[in-house]
């Protein structure tokens, strides 16, 4: 993890996953950014980047990214529903 700053405040990115990078997101219950990143292409990032299976992917970055808390602003990793992961995709959405 890599800290960074966004606006006045300190983020964490998830180091190179950086092709799988969504956005910042807040909410009303937490208000400090947090980046967040699609956990389908986090998987191809290791499948293609790193030649591994689908299977050593998913335990490899379950256990190395999603399990690892470093405060507040600990990345998300979020699973897009099929129709929006399809329009990203085909290219309607950058």
């Amino acid at each position: 993890m890599n800290a960074e700053t966004y606006g006045d405040e300190e983020v964490y990115t998830a180091d190179g996953y950086e092709d799988a990078f969504l956005g910042i997101c807040t909410s009303p219950s937490h208000p400090q950014p947090v980046v967040a990143y699609d956990y389908d292409k986090c998987i191809l990032v290791l499948m293609e980047r790193d030649g591994m299976t689908y299977e050593d992917a998913v335990e490899f970055f379950s256990f190395n990214a999603m399990g690892s808390y470093v405060g507040p602003t600990t990345p998300h990793y979020i699973t897009l529903y099929p129709d929006v992961r399809a329009a990203i995709d085909d290219g309607h959405f950058p």
